[in-house]
């Protein structure tokens, strides 16, 4: 199936399994605010496989990415992966850049079906994303890890988070995923939530010079790029008259672009919660008493996010609404209204004349 015929009412495009918060990183910018202890409460291994088994009555190939934390603190993860793959679901891993990350585990990962591996590169040097990581050897350890990757004939995806902190390096880091010989370079614009609240966001005019320049970069990189909770990308290049598509033809998943909090993303958090994002944590049931797929396409929270006209503020008034819609999810952690405008996007639609959002809140 043609990723662009997935209709997100219906299934997500990308459904995120937190398997855990327990890590041995203690990063910035972590969501999780993981910690080195597991939580006695997280879903159990049938639990897990009960989760994967409703997630392929979404239908053909959906994709799963099991997220962390580190998702390979489980023990249980390779069964997991490979129960997924006997239900026909894509499985993905976003393991954390550590020692416990050896070339032979990356092979036993290829081996049980992995259809990508992602890892995070957020300094284009040792110091600066160690610093980042607050843990001293984890650049040597992920490009250890994705050169093991490639060595597997796994595909990477590398995904870098955007703040003040990191983006002088964006030109350097794109040298390094192209060195690293990645599928897809996955950029993130920073969500103040967990740990994230101390970082500063780069200001909504940058924001928007960073994805000119990421435009041209998809223009010319044998990679695609996707950018995350930065959907005004596709406004962007619309503007300047680019397609913001991350070139599916290279990429072992095909990914579409459209993709929001609740519309064709989902995050069923390492309890159960179905959040329709890990960035927007507002629950909308447990998969452990209701059922995934009914959630996902009729609960009033995803219902309402998957509608561009239910937005508020410029946001709603914008006539970029129905490719973009905004980072819910930003939209969320600074006014604590997920229908809210995104105060990240600088844009501001010709006639309107109500409130804009202030960045610094």
């Amino acid at each position: 199936m043609r990723p662009s015929t997935i209709d997100t009412s219906q299934r997500p495009f990308v459904l995120v399994w937190e398997l855990t918060q327990a890590c041995e990183l203690a990063c910035k910018h972590c969501r999780a605010e993981a910690q080195p202890q597991r939580h006695p409460d997280e879903l159990t291994t049938e639990e897990g496989k009960q989760l994967l088994d409703e997630a392929s009555e979404f239908g053909e190939n959906q994709l799963v990415v099991l997220s962390g934390g580190d998702p390979l603190y489980r023990d249980d993860t390779f069964e997991l992966i490979e129960h997924g793959v006997e239900q026909g679901l894509q499985m993905t891993l976003t393991p954390s850049g550590t020692a416990s990350l050896t070339p032979d585990r990356i092979q036993e990962l290829a081996d049980s079906g992995l259809r990508r591996l992602a890892l995070s590169i957020d300094g284009a040097t040792p110091a600066a994303h160690d610093g980042f990581r607050k843990e001293e050897g984890s650049f040597r350890q992920t490009v250890e890890a994705a050169r093991a990757a490639n060595e597997a004939g796994l595909p990477l995806q590398i995904n870098t988070t955007v703040c003040a902190e990191t983006v002088e390096q964006l030109p350097q880091l794109r040298e390094l995923v192209d060195d690293l010989g990645a599928v897809l370079w996955s950029v993130f614009f920073l969500v103040p939530v967990g740990r994230g609240q101390v970082l500063d966001p780069v200001s909504p005019e940058r924001a928007d010079r960073v994805m000119e320049w990421l435009t041209e970069v998809n223009d010319e990189a044998d990679f695609g790029i996707k950018t995350t909770e930065a959907p005004h990308y596709r406004r962007v290049a619309i503007q300047q008259r680019r397609s913001a598509t991350d070139k599916p033809d290279s990429d072992a998943i095909g990914r579409r672009t459209g993709i929001t909090a609740g519309d064709g993303f989902a995050f069923v958090s390492h309890t159960g919660e179905l959040y329709p994002s890990g960035f927007l944590p507002e629950p909308a049931g447990n998969v452990r008493t209701d059922s995934l797929v009914d959630l996902y396409r009729d609960s009033p929270l995803f219902e309402k996010l998957r509608d561009p006209d239910a937005l508020s503020g410029k946001c709603g008034a914008c006539e970029f609404r129905n490719v973009c819609g905004g980072s819910r999810s930003r939209a969320y952690a600074t006014t604590g209204d997920p229908l809210e405008s995104d105060p990240l996007c600088p844009y501001v639609p010709e006639g309107y004349d109500g409130p804009l959002p202030n960045p610094a809140d």
